[in-house]
This record gives C-alpha cells, sequence and structure tokens, in this order.
C-alpha cells in the first residue's frame, strides 16, 4: 500500500524533518511540500492526496480554518509547537496532533495508525453486505441494494430495494462503514448510493423511485462523481 501524502509547513526546518522521517517509511510517498494554507489548497485540486502533515499557525490562513473549507479532506496528521489547538483539531477528525518538536518514535507511531485506517477502510470496501441493529434484530443488508440512508436526531432510516430498517446510529457512522466509491453524502440528512442515482433534477437526486435534497454544499462534489 502506497499513502500519496503533503507536507504543509511554514518552517523550512520543519518540512526539512518531516521529508526525512517520510523517507525512512516504506509506504509514505511524499508528492508535495507547501508552505502555506493556500498552496495547499491548490495542490489539493491538482493531485489526489492521501495523507496531510498540516501546521496550524500559518500566514494568511491556519491549518484549521482551511479544515473548515474542505468536503471530504484526506487523513490529517496535526504538527504544531501549539497544544491548545489539539481539541479543536479532533472536531475535525484528524488522526492525530504531534507537538514540535517530534521524534521519530512519536511519527513512527502515528503514520502507522494512519496505515492501519487504510487497511480497515479497504477491507471494508470489499464488503458485499452488513449487519445492522434494528429492533432486537441483527439484520444483513446487501451493499447493491441500499439505496440510500436517511437521518432522523439519533437514528437512521437504512433504504434499500425491498425494505426500511430503522437503527440507533448516525449518519458519520454509517457513512464510515460503506463503500466510499459507491456512496456518498448529497445532504446533511442524507447518504446516497451512486448506482441507484436516476437522474439530477435541480437540487433534487431521483434514486430509484425516490427523490433526495442535494445541499448546495455538496452539489459539486455530487457532479464530479457521476459525470
Amino acid at each position: 500500500m502506497e499513502i500519496k501524502c503533503v507536507i504543509t509547513d511554514d518552517e523550512p526546518l520543519a518540512r526539512k524533518g518531516l521529508k526525512g522521517y517520510i523517507e525512512k517509511i516504506g509506504f509514505l510517498s511524499l508528492v508535495g511540500e507547501c508552505e502555506d494554507a493556500l498552496q495547499l489548497s491548490a495542490e489539493l485540486k491538482n493531485q489526489s492526496v492521501d495523507l496531510i502533515f498540516l501546521d496550524i499557525e500559518m500566514p494568511d490562513m491556519t491549518g484549521l480554518e482551511l479544515l473548515n473549507t474542505i468536503e471530504n479532506s484526506p487523513k490529517v496528521i496535526i504538527v504544531s509547537a501549539y497544544e491548545q489547538y489539539a481539541l479543536k483539531g479532533y472536531e475535525f477528525n484528524v488522526v492525530d496532533y504531534l507537538l514540535k518538536p517530534v521524534s521519530f518514535e512519536r511519527f513512527f507511531k502515528s503514520v502507522n495508525k494512519v496505515y492501519e485506517i487504510f487497511q480497515r477502510e479497504q477491507k471494508a470496501d470489499k464488503r458485499e453486505y452488513l449487519f445492522v441493529k434494528s429492533g432486537k434484530q441483527l439484520k444483513k443488508i446487501q451493499i447493491k441494494d441500499l439505496l440510500f440512508i436517511e437521518s432522523m436526531e439519533n437514528y437512521v432510516i437504512i433504504h434499500t430495494l425491498n425494505s426500511k430498517e430503522i437503527v440507533n446510529t448516525t449518519l458519520k457512522k454509517m457513512m464510515e462503514r460503506l463503500p466510499e466509491d459507491i456512496f456518498l453524502q448529497v445532504h446533511r440528512c442524507y447518504i446516497v448510493n451512486l448506482n441507484h442515482v436516476i437522474a439530477i433534477d435541480g437540487n433534487i437526486l431521483k434514486v430509484d423511485s425516490h427523490q433526495i435534497p442535494v445541499a448546495r454544499s455538496f452539489r459539486d462534489t455530487l457532479i464530479n462523481r457521476i459525470v
């Protein structure tokens, strides 16, 4: 497995140190170095990236401000001299938070955590079904039959070709269990199976016989995935 990564830090010595660490790890491939968040934003538009090593305090825009603008962000390891941002960083679902100066031992532990996450995701992508707890039963749902998932406060409704299952979980947790190449969140309350999309009519997505709203913030991502 190759994990393509980008370093983003306004300090040349910090970039050099991380680059040296990355070169020692066989599964990491450095595909870019950025001096600030704006350069990183441009880099992400030009190529596919799996992992970002991200500083926080940078000119013009902080690392956290950039994360707030990115949909479907790559995995992120924050590398910062300021520990007070740690809690805020985890609100963006970062994998790890490394305090400068970073030892190789701590770096090695962090990137292995990323490797394990990618391994789990690859295994999940190969699944043909999943089990969900609906009422008192564990029910088996075929991935190919799942049309969309609808969020209802602390529950989700899983709509399939033949049934509806009410499950006590969140939309985010469901998305983590589904193949990312097939499923896409199109609204804060909806995840859809792209294989069952029939048409797009304005901000309405036609999935089988259902009509699903598409939020403006998700529309560009949706178009890029299906066109």
